[in-house]
């Protein structure tokens, strides 16, 4: 019994990890910022943002233990100034997957900078608001259901970020952003 879990584990594990470090495109890190644009008051944060990362697809994946990834870009005055990966490692009760994008916003350029040095952290107090876009059903052997987007929630600074996540696919009980770590690599001139 225990060696068919940890073999579940290991499975998710690297079903999260090869399909989601796949390099994320700058065609892809926009098409995501369009639809994070109409949510919430994302707009309104980015007009007062020194620049953002945008992670258009993180898988995550567990039970028991679990693991997320996914890559991205970061802009900086409506420029691409590099690429960025981030990797998460989760022990407690989760069980699940999902996919989702993330956005995180710079108010200032030291919260840029912080986050562009190497490789940043979010601590276990770090929270994000999860955002919806369009609708979604589904059926199984319980029933049916159905449920229309929440496009309303509302973002604040805090440390100098802000952060959104918008829901792909997947049902995970647990989504926390808390130990996240990222890895920036700057463009070559």
């Amino acid at each position: 019994m225990k060696r068919g879990i940890l073999t579940l584990i290991a499975a998710v594990l690297m079903l999260v990890g090869t399909s989601t470090f796949a390099a994320a495109t700058v065609q892809d890190c926009q098409n995501a910022m369009s639809k994070f644009k109409d949510l919430g008051n994302v707009k309104e944060l980015l007009a007062q943002s020194y620049g953002y990362a945008v992670l258009p697809t993180i898988g995550k994946g567990g039970i028991g233990i679990g693991g997320a990834g996914g890559s991205g870009c970061v802009f900086a005055g409506g420029n691409h100034t590099g690429n960025v990966s981030m990797g998460q490692v989760t022990v407690g009760w989760q069980l699940g997957g999902q996919a989702y994008s993330q956005l995180v916003l710079f108010k200032n350029a030291d919260t840029y900078k912080d986050f562009t040095q190497g490789n940043f952290e979010f601590g276990a107090d770090a929270t994000a608001v999860a955002l919806t876009y369009g609708a979604a059903a589904g059926a199984s052997t319980e029933g049916a259901s159905a449920s229309a987007g929440d496009t309303k929630g509302k973002g604040a600074w805090k440390r100098g970020m802000a952060v959104f996540t918008l829901a792909k696919g997947g049902l995970m009980y647990e989504a926390s952003i808390g130990g996240q770590k990222y890895n920036f690599k700057p463009l070559i001139d």
